[in-house]
Formats: structure tokens, sequence, C-alpha cells
């Protein structure tokens, strides 16, 4: 699958994460679901589109084995400034977003979160693997592993045809 030796896992739902309020979450807890994980920010161009497209993909999708995975991260031009519970709020009051915000990760650097080592490790991307702004999406089918990665200019509704062929609507 192409994760490097620093990371061991072989599934997304081997790690643990912090929710927004700081609580340990196990990621097993996804198994059987087709997962989106986003690096999410509320000051960039993409926040308006992106967060509307999620909120509108996970409504037509949770009740069939989908959930989406959001990570706010600041490393790009500052454009997460909020902590975790703000962003959680903004993001559920905003734009009604019902699926889990987690705490505020680094996805690119020697502090890079884990879960964002074993994505990048599963699925590289335009040059390289580190990933080049926010909202980068990555789909991760019902066994933990990374289908496939896209970049910030492909909205959620573009990868529709994906998601459902994950969940086994073809």
């Amino acid at each position: 699958m192409g994760a490097s030796s620093s990371v061991p896992q072989k599934s997304l739902h081997d790690f643990t994460v912090k929710d927004s309020k700081g609580n340990i979450v196990n990621l097993k807890i996804y198994e059987r679901k087709v997962l989106l994980v986003v690096n999410v920010a509320s000051k960039c161009g993409f926040t308006n589109s992106n967060y509307t497209q999620l909120t509108e993909l996970y409504t037509k999708y949770k009740d069939k084995g989908f959930e989406i995975l959001a990570f706010p991260c600041n490393q790009f031009m500052n454009q997460e400034p909020r902590s975790s519970q703000e962003v959680e709020q903004f993001a559920c009051t905003r734009f009604k977003a019902e699926y889990p915000i987690f705490q505020k990760v680094k996805v690119n650097g020697p502090d890079t979160a884990p879960v964002y080592k074993f994505l990048k490790a599963s699925k590289g991307g335009y040059c390289g693997s580190s990933i080049k702004w926010n909202f980068t999406k990555f789909l991760v089918d019902k066994h933990g592993h990374v289908i496939k990665r896209y970049g910030t200019a492909t909205s959620p509704l573009a990868i529709e045809d994906d998601i459902r062929k994950a969940l086994g609507e073809t």
C-alpha cells in the first residue's frame, strides 16, 4: 500500500485521534463505513463551497454508511486561526455540519499528525506526498484503505460518483 516504515498501520482504523474537545477517538468506530477525510479551514477561498458541498454529501449518504472526518489545519497562510472547538461551532452553525470535526492537526512537516502520515503515504499527490492546500480530500474504503486523493480544486460534489461506487451503489 506504500505506507512507510514510520507509519506501520495498515488501515485508517488503526489510529486514534482527538475530537475538538480533546477526547480520544478510536477510528475503529468507522469500520465498515466509507470515509472522506478532509483538512479544513474557515478563512480560505474554498471554505464556503467545500463546507456547503460536504454537508450536502453527508446529508445524502450518511444513512448509507458514509462519514466525513474533518481535521482543521492552520498550515496554509494561517487560514484556520480558530481553536478546534471554535471551528466545530463555525462549521455546525454556518454550514449545518453534522459530521465530526476533530482537533486541529499539522498535515505537513516534522509534526505531521500520524493519521496524515498514513494518508499521504497511501496516496501521494501532484508533485509528491505533501498536502498542497486546505480541503485536500482522501476517500477511504470500508476497510480503512485509501482509495483516492483529491486536490483542493476538486469539489466534494465532483467525487460523488466515487463515493457511490465505494458504497456499492454503482
